[in-house]
């Protein structure tokens, strides 16, 4: 089985799609003088602060693809080097630690920078329009993000989220939902795309209360949630507020069940939580889970992961990953890449087949995919999709 934007892809499709090779499968070229002339892919992230474990995950699946390009020969001949650097969740520091990247290191692209009001930050700026250069795998669904110029995001946006998830809970006749939001550009975002999602589909939002971005100060909302009685409880939250918002609201005697967006790193959530507190939690799924091995994406990202000594891969590592085998897929049809090659060959990609997982960055009033579904942790720590 393939997915397209949410969709089951036939094999007649996917032979379309064959003129890409994998990450695993890149021809392996001599050792010769463009070896000492790297392909740069900048990361700028959060390595430290709340948002830490996120930006070390999507680093890490970024890093597992990477690796193994270049053990077989690099793009072309070119080895891919990626560099770093650690905004700590601070939009000016996103923004002046991109230029900074830019100017020392010359990328050809750019990868896995997480927050919406980083994000945001950063078009505004206008780098990226100058250098022309571009984003692959930015880690924010808010539609501010989706139909920026310069700025691709693999999975699917926030809206998409929600209306899946309010279509769901009507069907098994669960209208009455709180909303515990982050206090910005993110959450107000959601909760846009939660409202059209509540009139379209008959769901009551019952509650909603926020907390102050990059902190962890939930206990207004735990409090305003539990008072409010609902059915169901949607996390509009980055991870480590998103822990302590599920333990405070069973301790408190909070009934509805919580459902977490895909932001949420779930390895964090039960390392933290352990099975029994986490027994229970739902969330989004926007890429393959790791049981999903009827993908190949997932085959290759597991047989990678099994031989790595990496211990930051976590649930959200796969993000970074699939955003990494799409532009190495790039990169490889581009003769010379230049950052104007690369975001032009990214604007007209409409079909990437990282592995049975299929990308569209050419329409940029949409995400690169659709593909939501649910999963919930059960008994023992194991998930139930």
């Amino acid at each position: 089985m393939s997915i397209e934007n949410g969709r089951p892809l036939n094999a007649g499709r996917r032979k379309t799609l064959g003129w890409m090779a994998a990450c695993a499968t890149t021809t392996a070229w001599p050792i010769n003088a463009l070896a000492n002339n790297p392909l740069v892919v900048g990361q700028v992230a959060p390595f430290s602060g709340p948002q830490a474990v996120s930006g070390k995950a999507i680093h890490a699946g970024i890093k597992l693809c990477f690796e193994a390009v270049n053990a077989r020969g690099g793009i072309n001949g070119r080895p891919l080097k990626l560099v770093t650097r650690d905004d700590g969740q601070k939009p000016e520091e996103t923004v002046r630690l991109t230029r900074e990247l830019i100017a020392a290191e010359s990328p050809v692209a750019l990868m896995g920078t997480i927050g919406t009001a980083n994000l945001e930050a950063l078009h505004k700026d206008g780098v990226l329009q100058s250098a022309r250069l571009s984003v692959v795998g930015a880690s924010s669904g808010a539609n501010s993000i989706v139909q920026a110029s310069n700025i691709h995001v693999v999975k699917a946006s926030y809206h998409d989220e929600v209306g899946h998830l309010f279509k769901q809970l009507s069907t098994n006749g669960l209208t009455r939902v709180g909303l515990m939001f982050q206090d910005d550009t993110f959450g107000q975002d959601v909760i846009a795309g939660a409202e059209a999602a509540a009139r379209k589909h008959g769901i009551d939002i019952a509650a909603r209360s926020g907390y102050a971005r990059n902190t962890v100060a939930v206990e207004r909302a735990v409090s305003e949630l539990v008072a409010a009685n609902v059915q169901a409880v949607l996390l509009a939250a980055t991870t480590a507020p998103a822990i302590a918002f599920v333990r405070q609201y069973k301790a408190a005697g909070g009934k509805g069940t919580l459902y977490g967006l895909s932001v949420i790193d779930t390895d964090a959530v039960l390392g933290e939580l352990g099975p029994d507190r986490a027994r229970g939690y739902a969330f989004s799924v926007v890429t393959p889970l790791a049981q999903s091995t009827t993908l190949s994406v997932v085959r290759e990202y597991q047989q990678l992961k099994a031989a790595s000594k990496d211990a930051d891969i976590r649930s959200r590592s796969m993000e970074g990953f699939i955003a990494a085998k799409a532009l190495v897929r790039v990169l490889q049809g581009i003769g010379d890449p230049t950052p104007g090659r690369v975001t032009d060959a990214l604007n007209a990609a409409r079909s990437v087949d990282v592995g049975g997982f299929v990308l569209d960055f050419s329409d940029n009033k949409r995400a690169a995919s659709s593909y939501v579904d649910f999963a919930m942790f059960g008994a023992g720590g194991r998930i139930f999709q």
